[in-house]
């Protein structure tokens, strides 16, 4: 399947996608990201291994045990481009330029199960959750504790799949998003949360500045650990 070490996390996708497309879908390097790092042992031990399919679908598949799960690529570091344009724009263009440098590289995305009303849909649609993976993160956490979230549903549909990491800790772990939650394991929220009844999407440009700045902190965080990630699996010679 070839070496971590290939790994280079300062890639950004849009280098080779096609113009115009999506390089969750057409980046093939970052397929081979998504494979080359989620492919390892659950934390119960047992492997966790992600196979491409000859074309670009299906993107990425795990198969063992009787279950069979397609995965797709989605991106985690978003800038409401569209939604929040009239805050986006007022954004110098080094500054948007900046974040989507750093957001499109490996350490903005994530890869879940996928199908016809998959969670990367889901999360992108829901009023509560507009696409914040703060917000997509505390579902995932109830989820594990039983309780209960604008994403329950759609949850409940790829229980199997989240099953496999065990506890939230182990999905944490896993996917490298320790600097994501606290030192008890509770969602870092990038804007005060009040079990989703609040608009989901910052209001005013100030808010948005200071949650753009933040989201950064933390994919800088989240890029850091998978380089001690590959540096650990893949020592100097």
């Amino acid at each position: 399947m070839g070496e971590l070490k290939e790994i280079d996390v300062d890639y950004n996708f849009f280098d080779d996608t096609p113009e115009g497309k999506d390089p969750d879908s057409h980046s093939p390097t970052l397929r081979r990201y998504h494979q080359l790092l989620w492919s390892k042992p659950l934390p119960d031990g047992r492997p966790f291994e992600l196979h491409a399919g000859r074309a670009r679908s299906p993107y990425l598949v795990y198969e063992a045990d009787g279950k069979r799960f397609v995965l797709g690529s989605d991106t985690i570091a978003t800038r409401h481009r569209r939604k929040l344009h009239h805050l986006y724009a007022q954004l110098p263009d080094e500054v948007n330029d900046a974040f989507l440098q750093r957001s499109y590289t490996i350490c903005g995305f994530m890869v879940f199960p996928v199908s016809r009303g998959s969670l990367n849909q889901r999360r992108g649609t829901h009023p509560r959750i507009q696409d914040r993976w703060d917000l997509t993160l505390e579902a995932i956490r109830r989820f594990y504790e039983g309780g209960t979230s604008p994403l329950a549903a759609t949850m409940d549909r790829y229980a199997g799949f989240f099953e496999l990491f065990g506890s939230f800790d182990g999905y944490i772990d896993h996917f490298h998003l320790d600097d994501f939650v606290d030192q008890h394991g509770e969602v870092r929220f990038l804007l005060p949360f009040d079990n989703f009844k609040s608009p989901a999407l910052p209001s005013d440009l100030p808010t948005y500045a200071r949650y753009r700045l933040d989201s950064l902190e933390l994919f800088e965080a989240r890029r850091l650990r998978i380089l001690d990630e590959i540096r650990r699996r893949c020592p100097l010679d």
